[in-house]
């Protein structure tokens, strides 16, 4: 009963981290509400595999960070957003930054996608697919909008923390979010991606999952300088533990 109880206590702290995207504006650090993790520069992941002429599908946006960053170093930027708030924020933001080859869309990643076939050159699904219903329909239609030997920039949660497993063995939800469906272990994910004609480039670690993360988070909406070095924490964590990574991001190509 008390490991039940310590871990519903944990499990509050979640909290925190939808009070830090509130911290970020109250505070000064950004015009809108925002995450703390958006507003610590650093690297975009898959940065390296763009190319100038490449045309880009953002799916699930949110409200565009990635989309604005990557969107100087591609020809064209196509964002699909399905809260009509984060889509009006988004465009917003294109507008006073100039960014006229980024085009903000509302659509529902569960149904059919609004663009031809083979239209992309690249599509990014970042933290998308495990709130989706219809995540088969999802992957489908992502590889129906790639051009082949198109690029799919995915990450995806992982279900096996040690953390996670702790939750689940007292009987509670332990996915990373509520309103996720289903989180992929490392081998299922992958073994779909093949299935739907993928062939899997490489696959690396997030960062470290602690029940702190919340606390983290809050802490970024106070001080960016303090939430920089906890940062850095969490990622040099997840090499000495990569089963407790949070999640996995994967390249992969479709078949050419």
């Amino acid at each position: 009963m008390l490991k039940k109880l310590f871990v519903i206590f944990l499990r509050k702290l979640d909290v925190c981290s939808a009070i830090a995207v509130r911290l970020t504006m109250i505070t000064g650090k950004s015009n809108v509400p925002m995450h703390p993790k958006h507003l610590v520069k650093s690297k975009i992941w898959f940065i390296n595999h763009l190319k100038k002429n490449d045309i880009v599908l953002d799916l699930g946006c949110n409200s565009g960070q990635i989309s604005m960053s990557i969107a100087r170093n591609v020809k064209q930027v196509f964002g699909l957003e399905i809260d009509a708030v984060l889509v009006k924020r988004a465009q917003n933001e294109a507008r006073i930054n100039k960014i006229k080859n980024l085009e903000i869309l509302q659509g529902d990643a569960n149904i059919k996608l609004p663009f031809k076939n083979n239209y992309f050159d690249k599509v990014i699904c970042s933290d998308v697919l495990e709130h989706l219903h219809k995540r088969n329909l999802a992957l489908a239609e992502i590889k129906r909008v790639l051009k082949r030997g198109g690029i799919l920039f995915l990450v995806t949660d992982n279900p096996n923390t040690t953390w996670k497993q702790f939750q689940k063995s007292q009987g509670q939800f332990y996915y990373a979010d509520k309103d996720h469906k289903y989180e992929y272990p490392k081998k299922e994910i992958l073994k779909l991606l093949k299935l739907n004609k993928f062939n899997t480039l490489s696959v690396n670690n997030v960062t470290y999952d602690t029940p702190f993360k919340g606390l983290i988070d809050i802490t970024g909406g106070i001080s960016l300088t303090a939430y920089k070095k906890l940062k850095q924490w969490r990622e040099n964590m997840v090499i000495k533990r990569p089963k407790d990574t949070t999640g996995y991001r994967i390249v992969a190509q479709k078949f050419k």
